[in-house]
């Protein structure tokens, strides 16, 4: 097969060949009259560009490093990456069962909203969110189930409100922020016995069933009951319970009980997950790789996010 000649627009002559190449940019030379010139094409120039930003992304190389390596000044390779067109890789399984892990984590002044198929670890959705809201979390939720995305169970983290919202749907609350709560009203380490005996139940949440777990729940309480319920007086006169933390404690694993062991009344058909783990391992890589470019504007990170989501998405498809 014959290799296509680029014409020498100066004598017309197709006795050509390619000379040396710069950048992004390739040179030709005439074998006839010696004339050397440059082509225009940009294909080139987006493979290097799309190189580049998998390097400053991926693999965590700074301007000043790039700008070594490839003889670019910091305000070239800006350009270039501002160039790209990035958009998110929507391949929704459509008709496909799917157990949906949704949260939310923040970078600064914005937060990215995530929607991930437990099972064949696949981002079905992503949105940039000022907050969290479970308003939102409905919305995006809907939009999947308009796009036929067949909603089996979902697993959440500790929003109250967000529980049970989506009807027939099975809603398992994470054992990991269920933990959390716990944790920030009687500490890692307690002192007073009463939390240590009610922290010593929440160590056993992912190995034992729920009627079990509630057994010990009420027995804790049978025996701490007075002891929960002291109050005192201040100089109004107005009565404050002494030990709100520890109530709250007590309070918050008893509202949530019907929603932390779903995963087991449905473990014969549904292998629905416990936890949201799997969504903080992905926080946590997107971020490690944004903190190396924490000076960012918005709309440079943003970019950033979605080049890391999209290279996941290849990854595991």
């Amino acid at each position: 097969m014959q290799k296509f000649k680029r014409n020498c627009p100066k004598c017309n002559s197709k006795n050509t060949k390619k000379d040396w190449k710069r950048r992004w940019r390739q040179s030709y030379k005439c074998k006839s009259c010696n004339y050397v010139w440059i082509t225009k094409s940009r294909k080139n120039k987006d493979n290097l560009a799309r190189k580049l930003y998998y390097l400053y992304t991926i693999r965590k190389q700074t301007y000043s490093e790039l700008s070594q390596d490839y003889w670019l000044s910091k305000k070239t390779l800006q350009t270039l990456f501002d160039n790209l067109n990035i958009v998110y890789n929507k391949n929704l399984p459509i008709w496909k069962e799917v157990i949906l892990l949704i949260d939310t984590t923040y970078f600064g002044n914005f937060g990215l909203m995530v929607f991930k198929d437990a099972n064949k670890n696949q981002v079905l959705y992503h949105q940039i969110v000022d907050y969290e809201t479970n308003q939102g979390y409905k919305q995006w939720v809907q939009y999947l189930i308009n796009k036929w995305v067949i909603i089996k169970a979902i697993v959440s983290d500790w929003r109250r409100w967000l529980l049970g919202w989506f009807g027939s749907i099975p809603t398992q609350m994470c054992h990991f922020h269920q933990k959390s709560i716990i944790r920030r009203y009687i500490t890692k380490n307690p002192r007073i016995q009463a939390n240590k005996e009610l922290k010593e139940i929440v160590d056993w949440l992912w190995k034992t069933d729920k009627e079990s777990f509630n057994q010990w729940l009420d027995d804790w309480y049978n025996k701490h009951k007075n002891w929960l319920n002291e109050k005192w007086i201040d100089s109004n006169g107005r009565k404050y319970y002494k030990h709100k933390k520890t109530r709250s404690a007590y309070y918050s694993l008893r509202r949530n009980l019907s929603y932390l062991f779903v995963y087991q009344d449905y473990h014969w058909i549904l292998d629905i997950p416990n936890t949201t783990n799997w969504l903080e391992t992905l926080f946590w890589y997107i971020k490690t790789r944004l903190r190396c470019h924490f000076w960012l504007r918005l709309d440079r990170k943003i970019k950033l996010i979605t080049f890391l989501l999209n290279q996941l998405h290849t990854f595991y498809n």
